[in-house]
């Protein structure tokens, strides 16, 4: 990066702007699982958009298709008129994902981003039921605006909202006290007893694994409580699959392992496939009672993410593609393990799966460290956790094997580094 880059920047670019300061380059090309500097240095992305790119960048196939719409003059800007390219998506989205799964929605296009298709979801559910409160959970994420924000964990997010987050109740996570504590035994009790101060909600809203709160994975069985404490309470349960979602945790969606059906699915990040903006409200039938444009946006219709997102369905019509997901998922879990063994002086935890996994430290600063040290060596991965305590791999899930196994020696390499720096006097036990 240049002087004069890096003035622009500071000089012109508000000062709300993290990820420059978290990865200071300047980055003029990517392709599949690399990106490259304006030196023509060479990174591995184990970030992907923070899983907006789960096939990695410029896919081919569905370059090909995008570019090909903009030579012809498709339509790139529609609101949701009817067009040929919102269509096709709809009907290989039936076809390739919801029929298989037996699952029936209807499917909203809100705004573009995860926040918007939380907002529509929230808004939606109250609208229904005719009940004000929503339930979350501890350490949950789920957008920066008003309505999303509310439902959010983070305590410094939600101070930038500078107003009262009301209208929601927030309940402790699977094993966020210990795992001793049924926390739905807790939940309940909350809604069985009139002097609680809790009112029966209008939706809980949980995301299976939670990505921005320190990649915690909720167990199935305690998904499968939740699902039920809905139905028992006439409670709409909505699963926040923006990060989680389109493959991230080794199914297409996050909750097929625990054999739910939610009433209200949030879906954005990679389900346009190419990194472009794309975000969809999966509804019930019977639920679908919206007016006409009773909730809208002028981006609810972006036809250049329904050309990728519809070749990026592709992938999903051969199972062998899903399978593949699944076995590096299990690469991934063996190798962390083995540098929690390997390097005890992060006293480290698993978290997460599926490709959306990482290592917590109990070190102040540990997992920070290894991120910058890893960058220092040309991989970018980020932290996650109320303290940055947990450093993620991200990596696309079309990654192959050189690649993870590339991605793996560079993170080995800035773990033993960081196990280094901040305990000098003590010998690793890979010394």
């Amino acid at each position: 990066m240049t002087a004069n880059d890096l003035s622009t920047i500071n000089e012109l670019e508000s000062c709300v702007r993290s990820y420059v300061r978290s990865f200071p380059a300047v980055f003029t090309k990517a392709r599949g699982y690399k990106m490259w500097d304006e030196n023509g240095k060479e990174y591995l992305d184990f970030f992907a958009g923070a899983g907006s790119l789960n096939y990695g960048h410029n896919e081919p196939n569905m370059k090909k298709k995008l570019v090909e719409y903009i030579l012809d003059d498709g339509i790139t800007h529609s609101l949701d008129k009817a067009t040929t390219a919102k269509i096709d998506f709809l009907n290989k989205f039936n076809n390739v994902i919801l029929k298989p799964r037996d699952l029936e929605y209807r499917i909203m296009f809100p705004g573009p981003t995860g926040t918007n298709t939380v907002e529509s979801a929230l808004k939606l559910a109250r609208k229904v039921t005719g009940r004000t409160d929503i339930i979350s959970f501890t350490n949950g994420f789920h957008g920066m605006t008003i309505g999303a924000l509310s439902v959010t964990g983070n305590s410094m997010k939600r101070k930038g909202a500078g107003i009262p987050l009301s209208h929601t109740v927030t309940m402790p996570y699977d094993n966020f006290v210990s795992e001793d504590l049924d926390t739905l035994e807790y939940l309940e009790r909350f809604l069985e007893d009139n002097g609680s101060g809790v009112s029966i909600p209008a939706a809980i809203i949980l995301e299976t694994v939670q990505g921005e709160g320190g990649i915690n994975a909720a167990r199935f069985e305690w998904i499968k409580k939740v699902d039920e404490i809905c139905k028992r309470w006439g409670i709409l349960l909505i699963i926040d699959d923006v990060q989680a979602g389109v493959g991230r945790t080794g199914t297409f969606f996050s909750f097929e392992p625990a054999g739910i059906k939610p009433d209200i699915v949030c879906l954005s990040k990679s389900i346009g496939g190419y990194g472009l903006p794309l975000a969809l409200t999966l509804i019930r039938p019977d639920l679908d009672q919206w007016k006409p444009g009773e909730h809208n946006g002028t981006f609810r219709g972006n036809n250049h993410a329904f050309i990728t997102a519809t070749e990026a369905l592709t992938y999903w019509e051969d199972p062998a593609f899903e399978k593949s997901v699944q076995d590096k998922s299990v690469t991934i879990t063996k190798f962390l393990e083995n540098m929690i063994e390997k390097y005890p002086e992060m006293k480290g935890h698993l978290k997460g799966r599926g490709f959306m996994q990482g290592i917590s430290s109990d070190v102040d600063g540990f997992s920070d460290k290894v991120a910058k040290n890893a960058f220092k060596r040309a991989l970018i991965m980020e932290t996650a956790g109320g303290h940055d305590e947990v450093f993620k791999l991200f990596p696309p899930i079309n990654i192959d094997e050189q690649g993870l196994e590339q991605g793996f020696k560079v993170i080995e390499d800035s773990i033993k580094a960081t196990v280094q720096e901040m305990f000098p006097t003590k010998e690793t036990v890979s010394n």
